[in-house]
């Protein structure tokens, strides 16, 4: 882990963005830190979105405590029907 002043940030920023591609940047603020820059070149956007998204994970968390319903009941619902679970017919 990398740190920087918010001085030196300003002056050094594009060297401190590429940096954060392999190692996270703390910033220091008043000699306490401030932010944390993490880089997410090559992630997709919707991906990252979600991953760090409190009220995604939090109705993740709802969910996978709830019932599930097994996946030949789904398709029986559907009307969906299977040749020996094969795949539709």
């Amino acid at each position: 882990m990398n740190t920087i002043s918010m001085q030196n940030l300003q002056k050094q920023l594009k060297a401190h963005i590429e940096l954060a591609q392999t190692e996270r940047v703390v910033v220091i603020r008043n000699g306490k830190p401030s932010a944390l820059i993490i880089g997410f070149e090559g992630i997709d956007w919707v991906t990252l979105v979600l991953e760090t998204d409190a009220d995604f994970w939090k109705m993740i968390q709802q969910r996978r405590k709830q019932r599930t319903v097994p996946l030949a009941k789904v398709k029986e619902q559907l009307g969906i029907v299977t040749n020996n679970g094969n795949g539709r017919r």
